[in-house]
């Protein structure tokens, strides 16, 4: 084996990734994205697990470690990031209907 990237499971691991973003494809109501999302980061911590179970078996170096927590670091910052305007998008849309419903029972 050259590097990480020759193992059969890393292969399998970038179909899988492929695959898991097209589930989050047509979610178009807030808070069934915001529930995606949230399994989304539960999953991107299960990647750094399984990323220290690679280093532990010496299948990458403390190098390639590092680099990969930085990834899934500013991952994480971006989803939490999304998370947060979709919940504030949320609550402005929730606003905004209610208004519209009171002028229209008003009228």
């Amino acid at each position: 084996m050259k590097n990480f990237e020759d193992l059969e499971s890393w292969k399998l691991s970038r179909q899988l990734r492929n695959e898991i973003a097209l589930l989050g494809y047509g979610r178009f109501h807030y808070q069934e994205n915001i529930q995606f999302c949230r399994h989304s980061r539960g999953s991107l911590t299960e990647v750094l697990d399984h990323l220290i179970c690679a280093y532990d078996c010496n299948y990458i170096n403390e190098n390639e470690l590092n680099l990969y927590r930085e990834k899934v670091s500013h991952i994480l910052k971006i989803l939490n990031g999304y998370i947060s305007y979709l919940r504030k998008k949320r609550k402005s849309t929730y606003t905004a209907l209610i208004t519209y419903l009171t002028i229209y029972l008003i009228n």
